[in-house]
């Protein structure tokens, strides 16, 4: 997936840019434990991290939160 689609997904589903260094992103989001850290490969994100943001917005039932998604 592109790295930039992920984010803009991420985004989508209430999480915010907290920062980073590098080719990384970290996003937060208000009520999830979990902190998403995001690398830029090449223009690609690691399939680990996209599954990584699937897994938490199941865990959180993050589905039907956002209108736009």
């Amino acid at each position: 997936m592109r790295f930039e689609r992920l984010c803009r997904i991420a985004e989508a589903f209430g999480f915010r840019y907290r920062g980073g260094k590098g080719s990384h992103r970290v996003y937060v989001r208000e009520g999830v434990v979990e902190i998403l850290n995001f690398q830029n490969v090449h223009g690609k994100a690691k399939p680990y991290q996209v599954r990584q943001l699937i897994k938490v917005i199941k865990k959180y039932n993050l589905i039907g939160d956002e209108d736009d998604v």
